[in-house]
């Protein structure tokens, strides 16, 4: 299903083909009730064949193909979330509610608990490189490819040189211990002391969590966003050298 979707249906959507949630443009893209459904102007055309008006629809379609494809990628591109990650620097991501909790952690978590930090790393989940910048993070002694598994958000707190590595939860994925040892392995060269972090929407949705959160990490709440819950450990919102 997975490869028809990549390798098919998102090429049909491209095109202008097929139209991608037409019902609820603003469901999330991981949203296992995602619906394509043929374009109107394409169904049209489609129903004409093997009759006398065949080519001459067929022309008038490929003449207004390419603005159609334009205009069904403006109306996608509307529904997407807009994002502030620097002052008069915008992105946008997919939406859902992975994507509003991502919004929050960069507008709410990093400038009161990591202030006046540089954005590393940004995923979406309708497309896993949402925002990189790989350049700084080499600079930071990190070098990847698309095969490690990146956390959600990845921040740069300059003033202690720390790497905060976020991980945003709707529906599953914290920093257990397995994910806990994965990141560690993936930023295993950074310069910058490693800093691991939980966000949940709200502290009901946490609550479904705790057993598996890993020690030595930190927990933020969206829904309660001047504070931090500390998992263990030494210290509050601090790396941990590696025993």
């Amino acid at each position: 299903r997975e490869t028809f979707r990549r390798q098919t249906m998102h090429q049909f959507v491209d095109a202008g083909i097929a139209l991608y949630n037409p019902d609820k443009p603003d469901r999330p893209v991981n949203s296992p009730k995602a619906v394509y459904q043929v374009a109107p102007t394409v169904l049209i055309l489609l129903r004409s064949f093997s009759t006398p008006e065949w080519h001459d629809n067929l022309m008038t379609y490929l003449s207004l193909s390419q603005t159609l494809a334009a205009k069904y990628a403006m109306e996608r591109e509307q529904n997407r979330i807009p994002v502030q990650i620097a002052r008069g620097k915008e992105i946008t991501l997919s939406p859902g509610e992975h994507s509003e909790l991502i919004r929050a952690i960069l507008e709410d978590f990093a400038p009161r608990f990591a202030p006046n930090s540089v954005l590393v790393y940004v995923g979406d989940t309708g497309d896993k490189w949402g925002y990189f910048d790989a350049v700084l993070l080499r600079k930071l002694g990190v070098d990847l490819d698309s095969h490690g598994k990146m956390p959600d958000v990845v921040l740069h707190f300059v003033e202690r040189n720390w790497l905060l590595l976020v991980e945003s939860v709707t529906s599953h994925g914290p920093v257990d211990g397995k994910r806990h040892a994965e990141l560690t392995k993936l930023f295993s060269g950074s310069t910058a002391g490693l800093v691991y972090v939980t966000a949940f929407p709200s502290r009901a949705i946490m609550g479904r969590y705790l057993s598996e959160i890993a020690w030595e990490t930190e927990v933020w709440v969206a829904d309660a966003p001047s504070h931090l819950i500390h998992f263990n450990g030494v210290r509050f919102l601090g790396p941990y050298n590696t025993p």
